[in-house]
């Protein structure tokens, strides 16, 4: 399995695919790699930060929707 090699720590590997989902448009995967990514320990701050970036790379549409994603686990992480 990818996610238990040594290269990377969890956490950064979850930084990398909220970044490649993003990119990719691949928003059926990304709640729950979102999820994943915060019981890794990335912060909301981080994946806010990370969909940020990406939207001069993979378009502001692309980010915007992601950023909708991001907000949802967000609210539900909340309750």
């Amino acid at each position: 399995d990818v996610w238990e090699r040594s290269g990377l720590s969890k956490r950064d590997r979850s930084l990398i695919t909220v970044a490649a989902l993003t990119a990719l448009y691949r928003s059926d995967q990304l709640k729950g790699h979102l999820e994943r990514a915060l019981a890794n320990g990335v912060t909301r701050e981080e994946i806010s930060e990370v969909i940020t970036h990406m939207a001069f790379y993979a378009g502001w549409p692309t980010a915007m929707t992601a950023a909708r994603i991001a907000k949802g686990v967000f609210e539900e992480k909340k309750s």
